[in-house]
């Protein structure tokens, strides 16, 4: 098992495209169990394997706090078929990476991902075409203008590519407003990987927009392009495997998430 979890979580636990390279390279398993199940533990749900929980490669027990997200990864465990394929079992990916490698350390990798907010996808427009620069004004700005107006973090924007360096106290503000437990802590970072921006993770944590408006935000200029030039298919099916990481990171997120969370506007 603690192999299979390896290959499961990938090398960089917190890094889902490296996740599926790894598990791309490694040859498959056969399934050596016949059901997967849930059980009640002490903090939560266990997801069990013909009745044994599973562990971590350093024998922690993963336990979830939710029932629902419990559920959703024991069924990546029964769906699997003759040969268990981690790519397939993205839920599965995050959680093993909450327990084996966050929830020790919440503030270090809250701080790794508060570092996009100082190279943001956001502050980096485009100078034309006409409708290019809209698209991004019309995807970007509305995240931009909330965090000024809710957080206090006034962002500077450059034109092309060259690194401006933002004000540190647009940087901290959006840093004391990300989530303090493991769970959130880890779906953001996979969602700030995936997507170049920790402002639309944010925006996504706090309800200021929907996932499918986080995951479009994302990808404006590589939907202009496709549009004028034709889809790449090799890009395309990259960015089909990158959705599937994003969309159980959102699971994730929205599982864990209080009933009391107070929504954006």
């Amino acid at each position: 098992m603690r192999e299979l979890f390896d290959e499961v979580a990938g090398r960089s636990p917190l890094d889902p495209q490296e996740a599926v390279r790894q598990a791309a390279r490694t040859p498959q398993r056969k399934r050596f169990y016949t059901e997967a199940g849930v059980a009640e533990a002490e903090g939560g749900f266990a997801i069990t394997l013909d009745g044994k929980p599973i562990r971590t490669p350093s024998r922690r027990q993963v336990v979830i706090p939710s029932r629902a997200l419990a559920d959703a990864v024991a069924a990546e465990w029964a769906a699997q078929g003759e040969t268990i394929n981690p790519v397939a079992m993205p839920l599965t990916r995050i959680a093993n990476s909450v327990v084996e490698g966050v929830v020790d350390r919440v503030d270090l990798v809250a701080e790794d991902l508060a570092k996009y907010f100082e190279s943001d996808l956001l502050f980096y427009r485009a100078g034309h075409p006409e409708g290019l620069v809209a698209r991004e004004t019309a995807h970007w700005d509305p995240v931009l203008f909330w965090a000024a107006e809710r957080l206090g973090a006034h962002f500077i924007l450059s034109e092309g590519v060259m690194h401006v360096k933002q004000p540190e106290e647009a940087v901290q503000a959006a840093r004391a407003a990300l989530p303090g437990d493991a769970w959130s802590v880890a779906a953001l970072h996979v969602v700030t990987t995936l997507t170049g921006s920790a402002l639309l993770a944010l925006a996504l944590a706090h309800d200021v927009r929907d996932a499918d408006q986080i995951w479009a935000a994302a990808h404006v200029d590589e939907d202009w392009n496709a549009e004028k030039w034709g889809v790449d298919e090799e890009a395309a099916a990259r960015r089909a495997a990158r959705l599937k990481d994003f969309q159980a990171a959102v699971t994730v997120l929205v599982a864990v998430k209080p009933p009391q969370a107070a929504k954006g506007p």
